[in-house]
């Protein structure tokens, strides 16, 4: 919870107020017993009108003025924590979004969303009733039980029998319940799983008519869920039952033993209402409390899971800070005359993961290059160049992009350098020109043209009445595989990269189109890298430098004449696609 305070720092003043003021609220209402019992004995008894009428009058005065404060208590409470929520939510956003592919392959994209979304909700929950009643209910608990001392001392030893048995209810029965709240959460991040899975496969769901199977897994995934919160409910709900047992039986007891003391002279009878109203204060305080402390419970499960979020993120940075102290001012040999890229030896695992995922890769390439990777599924491609833009860490070797090590510079810094189309086109909800502008928000209207003739794009951009004002469903799902393609390709083009990556991004393309969009790269080469990562031998059978990738590792490197005499994988990649006699044109 430590690590989320920081996100109240911009709202303490308001954090102070709230309980200041319920404090107020509190001093007003352990005031109105003894009020009460003036009442009774001065008023009432003697039969006295004006006692009466300055009782109730001050009775009414005090219920205002605490209905003010307190009034005023819930403004400043809720100001600050809906601005401690807003804070939160916007940080572990940036925080997941600039999350490695590692750190992300190890918690999940579904326990993200449950986080971002419950467990922020229950911390900001816990925020408000945390500032509404954490100072004041032990203080008017406490303050009940000094008061009531001071009324009768005798009478009151009932508080100091009855005090202890609710404190242990309340701390036993939460201690039980923090570690079954963190498995509620983890039961719903399955939920959330499942429904995800569910929602974003129902293609391939009803394809495979899968339908009732999904259906008995989803309902499992909620019966769990239902019965650990069952679980946790029965023992949190045993909290107000039990507390009222005991207030109640301390009740009875201030009743007979004040009536012994009334019969013998020693107590009035508004000093006993006064004691039963103190011990009743302490009832609702001690109910409002334990509902507190479930709902705190609740907030710091979810507070530990939100803070293991962030300490990716500073994992991440003392990694960074680490490797920046290590040479980082190596030069590559191209000098400063354009971007360069140089894998020195490089070799890649992922976590948990006892071998390498890509081993011992050494290439260079400079400014005009274009370098074509190919291989089988599972050989490492798409692996290594998510290596350059920094999505994963190498393990050993050196990555080098304009002469700096990868992992020296700042993920903005680098990531500018670099346009990336991965294999997944993923287009978002808006218009083509806004989704354009996600790589370059100040490109101008030529240079997105320019960047959708290269891609193959405007012919079918121009087409629309709207043009670049045409507005995309969610994912893009008005254009087809091809077309949605075309527009991550044009996307990564306008910002003009150093190094372009093509991660098998022109696989829904007919040979006519990929064929004009590898003419069109060519023909724009001069100022970037292009890296093409491609299963057809067509897409890279022109590049400067073509790697065959096996098992993780570089069998073959160098142009396809060269490849088609020296490596045997590469020669069979080529006929299984094309016939020997009749061959790909260069």
């Amino acid at each position: 919870m430590k690590k989320l305070l920081k996100y109240l720092t911009a709202y303490k003043l308001r954090a102070v107020l709230a309980p200041v003021f319920k404090m107020l609220e509190a001093c007003f209402e352990l005031m109105v017993p003894l009020v009460i019992a003036k009442l009774i004995d001065d008023g009432i008894t003697k039969n006295s009108s004006t006692t009466i009428y300055m009782c109730g009058a001050i009775l009414i005065g005090l219920t205002i003025v605490g209905y003010g404060a307190s009034l005023t208590a819930q403004y400043f409470a809720a100001k600050a924590a809906l601005g401690f929520g807003k804070e939160l939510r916007n940080d572990l956003f940036r925080i997941i979004n600039g999350l490695t592919y590692t750190d992300i392959d190890k918690v999940g994209s579904s326990t993200l969303i449950t986080r971002m979304t419950s467990d922020v909700n229950l911390v900001v929950t816990g925020v408000n009733m945390f500032l509404r009643l954490f100072l004041r209910s032990p203080f008017i608990v406490f303050g009940a039980v000094i008061m009531a001392f001071t009324v009768d001392a005798h009478v009151s030893m009932v508080f100091l029998v009855i005090m202890p048995l609710l404190a242990f209810v309340v701390c036993f029965i939460t201690y039980a319940c923090i570690p079954l709240y963190r498995k509620v959460q983890e039961k719903l991040d399955r939920v959330t799983l499942l429904t995800r899975e569910g929602l974003i496969g129902i293609r391939v769901i009803r394809a495979f008519n899968r339908e009732e199977i999904e259906k008995k897994e989803f309902a499992e995934g909620t019966d769990d869920l239902q019965g650990a919160q069952m679980k946790v409910g029965r023992l949190s709900a045993l909290m107000n039952p039990v507390t009222y047992l005991i207030v109640n039986i301390g009740i009875l007891m201030l009743i007979y033993f004040g009536g012994i003391r009334v019969d013998a002279g020693d107590l009035s009878q508004g000093q006993v209402v006064a004691l039963v109203n103190y011990m009743s204060q302490v009832l609702v305080e001690l109910v409002k409390l334990a509902n507190l402390i479930i709902t705190l419970t609740k907030a710091l499960a979810s507070a530990r899971r939100l803070s293991d979020i962030i300490s990716l993120e500073d994992k991440d940075e003392t990694k960074a800070s680490s490797r920046d102290k290590s040479g980082s001012a190596k030069k590559d040999s191209y000098g400063s005359d354009g971007p360069s890229l140089i894998f020195d030896n490089v070799s890649m695992s992922y976590e948990g993961s006892r071998e390498n995922a890509i081993e011992d890769i050494t290439f260079s390439a400079k400014a005009g290059d274009i370098i074509g990777i190919i291989g089988g599924t599972g050989s490492g491609k798409s692996t290594l160049v998510n290596l350059i833009p920094g999505f994963y860490h190498i393990t050993a070797g050196s990555l080098m992009v304009d002469g700096r090590e990868v992992n020296s510079y700042d993920k903005e810094e680098l990531r500018s350098k670099i346009g990336i189309v991965p294999q997944k086109s993923v287009l978002f909800k808006g218009s083509i020109k806004d989704n354009l502008h996600m790589s370059a928000p100040d490109a101008n209207t030529n240079t997105m043209n320019k960047a959708l003739e290269v891609s193959q794009s405007a012919e079918f951009v121009n087409l629309k009445p709207e043009k670049l004002d045409y507005e995309l469903t969610q994912g893009g799902k008005n254009l087809s595989g091809g077309q949605r393609q075309r527009l991550c390709i044009a996307r990564a083009l306008v910002r003009e990269p150093e190094i372009l990556i093509l991660d098998d991004s022109s696989s829904a393309l007919d040979y006519a189109t990929e064929a004009k969009l590898r003419v069109a790269l060519e023909e724009t080469r001069d100022s970037r890298i292009t890296i093409i990562v491609s299963q057809r031998a067509s897409s890279i059978i022109n590049a400067d430098k073509i790697l065959v990738l096996d098992d993780g590792k570089c069998i073959g490197m160098g142009r396809h004449d060269e490849l088609m005499d020296s490596c045997e994988i590469y020669r069979e990649i080529y006929h299984t696609q094309f016939s020997e006699k009749g061959g790909v044109s260069a």
